[in-house]
């Protein structure tokens, strides 16, 4: 959740952690610090509370020089979010910083070992107890006193440290949150998260649990917990650095929102064979037999991506007629799933790092499945465990709330439902071909939908001081009125409730009045008779709330007038074919809610309380 920056190298540090930790704030924004050796004898610390700006007036005013050193930007766990728990911290001398993401489970029992042994501590977190831990254990050599440290810890954590006593030198560790370890031309990095060091070098490897990582001026040398030297293959991210900027926009949010046709098409591409309608999935320990021969699937994901793999079990179950059951990741292993040799089991992580997914893959794998991972970021550990890895080349995102990485995972799960289909031959040639014919042409109406960011902002005027949001869906639509409600509420911080259009009766018709929007997804698939079933029922449901002088905003296909009959205000998107159009219909979803918040002066790329990536369970 937090966000790590260390470099070494022949350069001022200071300008290059915090170009680090601005391009991960959206990893925490509570509190913010940085430290580097002075003159290699005085270790410099400056921490402040707020966001990142604070720490870079704290600069301005006390500057602080040298050529080494690390920093971090917090989401409080441990700990309220001031100053006095802003990281770095050290121990009793001063000697020892560290910067830590994660959660040390035992450090109240540490702490009170440590203080028994004469350690003062001075602030309330968990992370000072590591701090204090390296000193006990320090020899002179700052990567033993780290290894014994970890080795005393339980939970979870990434963590970087320095010390006064064993200078040039900065040890990195991981078991749990993310490690990205980046290599220069005389200079080295480490940092949470690929965009950090992007703009400086693009060779770089993530550590696996159990590794630590010691940089020097010379180099960076891997081993694990015990000393042992391990050796991790360095990838070479294409990600262009400018891709992790605003680009001229006015929020990261905004430009990923309009960065979803190539997203789309970048995951498409290579992908399928436009002549002959077949699929084709690489980077799979997943043989075709073996494809064909899977009784169930089961998907695991958490937040956005858990509302994509609701859509991508109505994908896979309607094409590839094979039984799909998801879950949450954060309940998966607690409940004894019954996954085995005969269940595929799909993960989906935008980070590749969720700690709830990858226990969730680890108990997958653990009783004898297969797991396929769909994932934005290469070399992350869901994608290094999995058997088979479907990339979505969403580029970074930066916003909080998931946009461009979500349309990413919907296509991502099509291909993968299509390809189950060809390969257990439940679909024909002409079915495929008709299908890949209409992914394709999903950028070109993405882009067109595009074209009408007026209309969202015209909407959110009227609709911006409402208090509360129903979305409504049925089918395949259910789960993206799960995801409208989820961005607005993620952003405006307006309470927003996502419901299957069919239990309206059940309840929520009671909540219905002129104060209440409600958003219904009211989309249909001309040429399929069960889209055209479910739009009709919507089409009711719609007549239900305006019974009830509710206030209805419809997401409906170009050529629909019936909707325009019985909606207040009507959005249009094109027509595809009914397991398409959710990565349609989310768009508008997500430009209204951008638009509303903005309009409420929320800070849309860092909601608070929020994080990008949850690192820790």
């Amino acid at each position: 959740m937090c966000g790590i920056v260390g470099y070494i190298g022949s350069k001022p540090a200071v300008p290059i952690i915090l170009d680090g930790l601005k391009r991960l704030e959206y990893r925490g924004y509570d509190s913010a610090g940085l430290a580097v050796l002075e003159d290699y004898q005085c270790l410099g610390v400056r921490r402040t509370q707020g966001k990142l700006r604070n720490l870079e007036d704290s600069l301005r005013l006390s500057p602080l020089n040298g050529a080494y050193g690390i920093g971090h930007t917090r989401w409080a766990t441990h700990g309220r979010p001031t100053e006095e728990n802003a990281h770095p911290h050290r121990d009793c001398h001063g000697d020892v910083v560290v910067v830590h993401n994660g959660i040390v489970e035992n450090y109240l029992e540490l702490k009170q070992k440590l203080a028994a042994e004469g350690h003062t501590f001075v602030t309330e977190t968990d992370t000072e107890v590591i701090a204090h831990l390296v000193e006990k254990y320090f020899d002179g050599n700052l990567e033993n006193a780290v290894r014994d440290a970890v080795r005393q810890l339980t939970g979870v954590f990434a963590l970087s440290v320095i010390s006064r006593k064993d200078p040039d030198k900065i040890v990195a560790a991981r078991s749990g949150p993310p490690v990205v370890v980046g290599l220069g031309d005389g200079e080295y990095f480490v940092a949470s998260d690929v965009p950090a060091i992007l703009g400086y070098t693009r060779d770089m490897f993530f550590l696996a649990d159990g590794d630590m990582a010691i940089l020097t001026r010379d180099g960076v040398h891997l081993t694990d917990f015990n000393g042992k030297p391990v050796k991790r293959q360095v990838s070479h991210i294409l990600w262009d650095p400018i891709m992790a900027e605003k680009g001229g926009y006015k929020h990261f949010m905004l430009k990923e929102i309009y960065e979803q046709p190539r997203a789309v098409r970048d995951t498409t591409l290579g992908r399928v064979g436009q002549e002959s309608g077949r699929i084709f999935l690489d980077e799979m320990d997943i043989t075709q037999r073996e494809f064909k021969e899977f009784r169930q699937v089961r998907i695991v994901a958490c937040g956005t991506s858990w509302h994509a793999a609701l859509a991508g079990k109505f994908m896979i179950e309607r094409l590839a007629r094979i039984p799909v059951e998801v879950d949450y990741g954060s309940e998966f292993r607690y409940r004894d799933p019954l996954v085995g040799k005969d269940t595929l089991t799909i993960v989906i992580s935008q980070s590749g790092e969720t700690a709830d997914t990858l226990a969730a893959q680890r108990e997958a794998k653990h009783k004898g499945s297969k797991t396929l991972a769909i994932c934005n970021v290469v070399g992350s550990m869901i994608t290094r465990e999995a058997s088979g890895t479907l990339i979505t080349h969403a580029g970074p995102e930066i916003g909080v709330a998931s946009t461009k990485a979500f349309t990413g995972q919907l296509t991502a799960l099509f291909l993968v439902a299509l390809y189950l289909a060809q390969v257990r031959e439940a679909v024909s040639a002409e079915t495929s071909l008709k299908l890949v014919d209409r992914l394709l042409h999903i950028p070109m109406q993405l882009e067109e939908i595009l074209r009408h960011d007026a209309i969202y902002d015209d909407l959110a005027k009227t609709l911006f001081r409402a208090s509360d949001f129903l979305y409504l869906g049925r089918g395949i639509h259910f789960p993206i009125a799960l995801e409208g409600a989820l961005k607005l509420k993620e952003i405006s911080y307006i309470h927003a409730e996502g419901y299957p259009a069919g239990e309206m009766k059940h309840g929520p018709n009671a909540l219905i009045d002129e104060n209440l929007p409600t958003v219904v997804l009211a989309t249909r698939d001309p040429a399929d008779e069960l889209s055209r079933m479910i739009y009709e029922k919507t089409h009711s449901n719609i007549q239900e709330v305006k019974a009830r002088e509710g206030t209805v905003v419809a997401v409906a296909c170009e050529g629909d007038e019936e909707i325009s009959k019985v909606a207040d205000h009507v959005i249009r998107i094109g027509s595809t074919d009914d397991l398409l159009l959710p990565i349609l219909e989310v768009v508008p979803l997500q430009l209204l809610a951008y638009h509303i918040a903005v309009r409420r002066g929320c800070d849309v790329d860092q909601p608070r309380n929020l994080a990008k990536s949850v690192t820790v369970e």
